[in-house]
């Protein structure tokens, strides 16, 4: 046979128990709340980022052009000179 000790002591260990999941439930679901909010956060700056690099991509030089336009601007200078002797 229990006796009432035995059964208030089981009672206490599982209020116990309890208290302990509860508590480690809690903290579980606050570091998903956690990462959760930090993945919107970095979702958001790596948009940012990217639209950032978009505009600087279409507001640089066109280095290829620009050096074709020189050599021909060159060459059009060499044969004017040429001529002009």
């Amino acid at each position: 046979m229990t006796t009432d000790s035995d059964h208030s002591v089981v009672q206490e260990e599982l209020a116990e128990l309890r208290r302990r999941l509860d508590v480690a439930y809690a903290r579980v679901e606050g570091g998903l709340a956690l990462l959760s909010h930090r993945t919107k956060e970095t979702a958001k700056e790596v948009d940012e980022l990217n639209s950032r690099m978009i505009s600087l991509e279409h507001a640089r030089w066109p280095l290829p052009s620009l050096a074709a336009l020189t050599a021909l601007g060159a060459l059009v200078v060499t044969v004017w000179q040429a001529l002009a002797r």
